[in-house]
């Protein structure tokens, strides 16, 4: 029987990035993947959707190139090829996550894996087999949630369908609006599909700040998205269309018939036949449960991302793989992940981005706040990019100075939030930030100055 000292299930982008940790610090490791290297987050989620969000973001920029003094007589977007784009991108990543395990000499095993006892694995797959394992991390990602009662249908899509769709949907009903939801309702109208969004919170994207959330709706309904929130549905697919009865406090407010409906309203982790029953390890509501350096109840097994929790984040799993690594290795001065320190991304137009803690959670938790806000029409670059909608806003403890959150609504805001994330880490304050030298012109600017807003010091607004 083989013995490793490290075995990961899972190789999405948590699982792989822990075994080549594991094997830079001279530990034997071995990885099970059932599918594919790179996991849902470089197949089927956050790679591809990039890939076709930057074809949507292309074909908005031609849409106004008149007003960059370029004339163009023709635009014929194309789905088809959008979609062999982003499907050759993830098949090109996923061939470099096998290159890079070989070169850390990670034993990789095709199949699926199950506990036949604490640290003994079954493999089964092409070839079974049993492995031995002194340590173990799951990370086994996690699935799309379905609405109770909706069986599988050729017009009810889930992240994975929508992305690789058999046809161009002339209308759409996309139900939740957290970031997937928003990013393919993004995608699909900028190809000039009607879109409807059916949210049961009262507000678009729940866990952003509601003042960026409200001023995101305000863009996407300028595109002529159009919104029901505080809302629930129910669905009739027939052969040509769903059916879709739109209901709010109770009473029928809407019904439509749409080309196709992208269910959107979140993820369960995979801790299905794995059989956990045959350790302590403790599964509650989906999710396995674990303590700051993301051990489970059973020493020595170890579960990070999307199985271990939200917030569902590719880079969330990634540090947690190489904390749970480095606990195993006992190395010393290790800092659990703190949730309030992980930017988290939407990848619409206009992009989201945000750290730390919304103004109402932040006066929930005792503090007493200074909050600043710059605009984007206020920001010479923004300007000449043609992107004057968006708004930087920070907030500070007003007696320490301390960052407590930012919240990002604009052009490339996905970028910049990490430097925002940076600062927190170093658990900056907002002397350190204004005494900062931003380049000019850039984005990063408005960093600055809602900084400077905040105490009163705001120089281009």
């Amino acid at each position: 029987m083989l013995n490793f000292d490290v075995v990961v299930i899972g190789a999405g982008p948590g699982g792989y990035v822990a075994a080549i940790r594991a094997s830079q610090l001279g530990k034997k490791v071995a990885i099970i993947e059932k599918e594919h290297l790179g996991g849902v987050c470089l197949n089927w989620g956050c790679i591809p959707t990039k890939a076709l969000l930057r074809s949507a973001e292309v074909l908005h920029l031609i849409n106004k190139a008149d007003e960059f003094g370029i004339e163009v007589e023709q635009v014929n977007p194309n789905l088809n090829k959008m979609v062999e784009r982003s499907r050759k991108i993830a098949g090109q990543l996923s061939s470099g996550i096998k290159g890079l395990l070989a070169k850390n000499k990670v034993t990789v095993f095709n199949g699926s894996a199950s506990f036949e006892r604490p640290n003994h694995i079954e493999i089964t797959g092409e070839k079974s087999e049993t492995i031995q394992a002194q340590n173990t991390i799951i990370a086994t990602g996690a699935k799309a949630r379905m609405l109770p009662g909706v069986e599988a249908h050729p017009r009810i899509w889930t992240a994975k369908q929508a992305m690789t769709p058999e046809f161009m949907p002339k209308s759409l009903v996309v139900i939740g609006s957290g970031a997937i939801g928003i990013e393919f309702a993004s995608f699909y109208r900028t190809l000039g599909c009607e879109v409807t969004i059916v949210e049961m919170q009262t507000r678009i994207l729940p866990n952003e700040d509601a003042e960026i959330s409200e001023l995101a709706q305000k863009q996407f309904e300028k595109q002529s998205i159009k919104f029901h929130l505080g809302a629930t549905s129910k669905l009739s697919p027939a052969k040509d269309f769903v059916e879709v009865i739109v209901s709010k406090d109770g009473k029928d407010i809407e019904k439509l018939k749409v080309d196709a409906v992208i269910v959107a309203i979140g993820i369960s982790g995979n801790t299905e036949n794995l059989g956990l029953e045959k350790t302590k390890v403790k599964v509650e509501k989906g999710q396995i449960l674990v303590n700051e350096w993301c051990e489970t109840a059973e020493k020595g097994i170890y579960a990070i991302g999307d199985v271990a929790g939200a917030p569902w984040l590719a880079h969330k799993a990634s540090h947690e793989g190489i904390l749970a690594v480095e606990h195993i290795a006992g190395i010393k001065g290790l800092h659990p992940v703190k949730s309030t320190n992980i930017p988290g991304c939407t990848y619409s137009h206009p992009q989201i981005a945000s750290i730390g803690l919304t103004e109402e959670k932040a006066k929930a938790a005792g503090h007493t706040l200074k909050v600043g806000r710059f605009p984007y029409r206020g920001n010479g670059k923004a300007i000449a990019l043609g992107e004057p909608d968006g708004l930087v806003k920070t907030i500070f403890d007003a007696k320490t100075g301390e960052l407590l959150g930012a919240h990002m609504i604009g052009a490339e805001v996905t970028e910049l939030i990490q430097g925002f994330a940076i600062g927190k880490t170093l658990e900056t304050t907002e002397a350190e930030l204004m005494h900062t030298i931003f380049p000019h012109p850039t984005l990063s600017e408005m960093m600055h100055e809602s900084t400077l807003d905040a105490y009163g010091r705001v120089i281009h607004y």
